[in-house]
């Protein structure tokens, strides 16, 4: 922070800026190999981390390239024009250059070596910046400090699958293979769309990010714990500065009047993401949170049926459709009840010892035979086997393979009316949450694999012709 004031006079930090500066002293010195920056739009983040922090890195470290991205190579380049800037500026020759008192050569830039888009320091030192757009070439080039100042340009760009995954292609395959052996690594960003890169990174790495999620009005320690659930970090975190529930981020830019005013401007959706760091799906059109009602308990005497739609795919990174079993209990007055959801991103094996084990968690909680358990059956002979394999896994417990027919929302409008209907409750569990964002982000969500499961155990308790139980005792 005392080098971007003293380089930029007119700058005014907030505590935020405070904090963004001395967590990026700790990447100067090598605490900090990964950091991630979560801030709203103008808030003066890019001017720490992509204009102050090379200028300062290749002051102190001259011999250690540097890169900068940004969605538009146009846009990278303009900061590499003011990093230049403050390198060939007098205050910097005070600290670094031929001004300087130091026993080692002045830190300059080449004068034959001067583009915007690539420039080099004076000899003896091998430092030097490129600027790239995302997606544009760095072969050839390697650097120790790697910067990415917002990858999307855009909400319709983030909002692009196509887009996004181009994005995420060129960091794995370009970006990330020109940063050498102990370099660190800065995406700072505003936060669009829940698989952005930075969600991306989250959910294959986020124990190895230091991330910075300032949020444009401070949360409660409640909603903090739940927005940083469900984006992919820790619970328990307080706030980084510290502030009450309420107050604002960067006061000396904007007021909590001026976002309680850009809050309605711009909706909630765009608030919740760029704002508040915390990108959600869309909410659709046939689900509303308000119809979820969260009970404590359900009557023992009920029909229940454990529903699972198995993915089609492996996966293990959390990505991609998850395997989802949801149990589902109908009452003798009709009521319905949500009593539990297992999910996650299982390799072929695990997948099957989850759905044994919770078949016997099942088992020891109702009764054996009490809990009907049915299995999506999957169209071709794939599906068909894998359904037969899951169902000789679970000898000795009823259990079917249930091959629907007709779209996902046809199938799941007969669950929608009922709890439209307020007829339908969520027991209480650490899985509410996420079921919850799934069902009301219905059509415009990522994954829909709770919704499917539950739209097929609802239509197997709704049959009239009860397979698996008889005279109210079930058949196993």
């Amino acid at each position: 922070m005392a080098f971007t004031q003293y380089t930029y006079p007119e700058y005014i930090p907030d505590p935020a800026h405070e904090l963004i500066a001395s967590t990026l002293d700790k990447v100067v010195s090598g605490e900090i190999k990964r950091l991630m920056i979560f801030a709203p739009p103008q808030s003066g983040k890019s001017e720490l981390f992509s204009v102050r922090l090379p200028a300062y890195w290749l002051g102190k470290r001259p011999n250690d390239p540097v890169i900068l991205s940004s969605y538009a190579a146009s846009l990278a380049e303009s900061k590499s024009r003011q990093v230049r800037n403050i390198i060939e500026s007098h205050e910097y020759n005070l600290l670094f250059g031929r001004y300087a008192r130091r026993t080692t050569p002045p830190i300059e830039t080449r004068r034959d070596s001067r583009a915007v888009n690539h420039f080099y320091l004076n000899n003896p030192y091998r430092g030097s910046m490129l600027a790239v757009g995302v997606g544009g070439p760095i072969t050839g080039h390697g650097a120790l400090l790697g910067i990415i100042d917002d990858p999307h340009e855009n909400w319709e760009q983030a909002q692009s699958r196509t887009y996004r995954e181009r994005a995420w292609d060129w960091y794995r395959t370009t970006f990330r293979t020109r940063i050498w052996e102990g370099g660190a690594i800065i995406l700072g960003m505003t936060r669009w769309h829940q698989l952005d890169l930075a969600g991306m990174l989250l959910a294959e790495q986020a124990s190895e990010w230091t991330v910075l999620r300032l949020s444009a009005i401070a949360e409660t320690q409640e909603e903090r714990d739940m927005n940083n659930v469900y984006i992919g970090l820790k619970a328990g975190v307080d706030d980084p500065l510290g502030r009450e529930a309420g107050q604002p981020l960067t006061p000396s830019r904007f007021s909590r009047q001026a976002l309680d005013e850009l809050r309605r401007d711009v909706g909630s959706l765009a608030w919740t993401a760029e704002y508040q760091g915390v990108p959600r799906s869309a909410e659709g059109n046939r689900f509303k949170r308000q119809w979820f009602e969260i009970v404590d308990s359900v009557p023992i005497h009920a029909k229940r049926i454990r529903y699972w739609d198995k993915a089609g795919t492996a996966h293990t990174d959390n990505k991609g459709a998850a395997t989802a079993g949801v149990l589902i209990a109908k009452t003798d007055d009709g009521m319905i009840y949500i009593e539990d959801v297992v999910r996650g991103w299982y390799s072929a094996l695990e997948r099957e010892r989850v759905i044994k084990q919770t078949a016997e968690l099942d088992a020891q909680k109702y009764g054996r035979g009490k809990v009907r358990i049915f299995i999506e059956q999957e169209p071709g002979s794939g599906g068909k086997e894998s359904a037969e394999s899951t169902i000789r896994n679970l000898a000795g417990h009823s259990i079917y393979a249930d091959r629907p027919t007709g779209d996902k929302d046809t199938r799941l409008e007969p669950f929608a009316a009922q709890t439209e209907a307020g007829n339908v409750k969520l027991v209480r569990g650490t899985w509410n949450h996420d079921y919850i964002e799934e069902m009301v982000a219905i059509p415009n969500g990522t994954y829909r694999d709770q919704a499917d499961a539950t739209a097929g155990a609802f239509n197997k308790l709704a049959e009239k012709r009860d397979v698996g139980f008889m005279q109210g005792k079930a058949k196993y």
